[in-house]
């Protein structure tokens, strides 16, 4: 019985390395091809908290205040874009995806000096939404293809632009980011198209909190909350699907 066992596993694992025919067999050789792209992505930004601060009361008093900010969820948004793939060699390829991302962030505020009734911190909420349009260039490291599919690991920089506009809510983000990013995917060709699944992590490699907007807001009791954080990464991680 042990033997019949082994015989079927050997023969199972043999029918599954062998060759089927190849879709698309000469696509990876072209020097340069394009494609369109479209996905998920899930927003959020990590904050640094500044602590206890002292502020300045109407009356001309001052008072300590602690007042603690965190993402606490994230958020899922839309991305589109389109691609150019240039070939570099056999597993190396040199990609340039401009993309647009829209999401939100969402914000909790926790004043842990003024509290309800009820003994808890006061709590403020904002919904952070965003627009990017980016820029990654990155490079994409494949394994060799096997069948009709091909694993890859990829990493890159990302320049954005935020294209949300200023507003008076307690947080506000600058204009342009820039972004490490890495992943992973795999290339499956199709008999009339080449379908790429991608999973990638990208990292806010500046302070993206825009400084000068406590003093922009028209109600001075806003500020205490945004002058709690001292600065600020956006994160993302982005399910993307590419149609070559």
């Amino acid at each position: 019985m042990i033997l019949t066992l082994m015989l079927t596993v050997l023969a199972m694992s043999g029918q599954a390395q062998t060759r089927k025919i190849q879709h698309k067999p000469y696509i990876d050789l072209r020097p340069l091809h394009f494609g369109i792209l479209v996905g998920m992505n899930m927003q959020d930004i990590e904050l640094d908290n500044v602590g206890p601060q002292t502020i300045t009361l109407d009356d001309g008093t001052t008072e300590e205040k602690l007042i603690l900010c965190d993402a606490d969820r994230w958020n899922t948004g839309f991305s589109v874009g389109v691609l150019a793939d240039m070939r570099l060699g056999q597993h190396l390829n040199l990609r340039f995806t401009p993309s647009m991302h829209f999401g939100a962030k969402h914000l909790t505020f926790r004043n842990m000096t003024d509290l309800t009734p009820e003994g808890r911190p006061i709590e403020q909420m904002q919904d952070m939404k965003n627009t990017y349009i980016s820029f990654p260039v990155d490079l994409k490291f494949s394994a060799e293809r096997w069948n009709n599919y091909r694993p890859y690991m990829m990493a890159g920089v990302n320049p954005t632009i935020n294209l949300t506009s200023k507003n008076q809510e307690y947080i506000q983000l600058k204009r342009s980011d820039l972004f490490l990013e890495v992943g992973l995917g795999c290339d499956f060709y199709l008999p009339f198209f080449k379908l790429i699944p991608e999973l990638k992590f990208c990292y806010s490699l500046r302070d993206a909190l825009d400084h000068g907007h406590a003093d922009e807001l028209k109600d001075a009791n806003m500020r205490m909350y945004t002058n709690a954080v001292t600065a600020g990464h956006s994160k993302m991680i982005v399910l993307t699907f590419y149609f070559e």
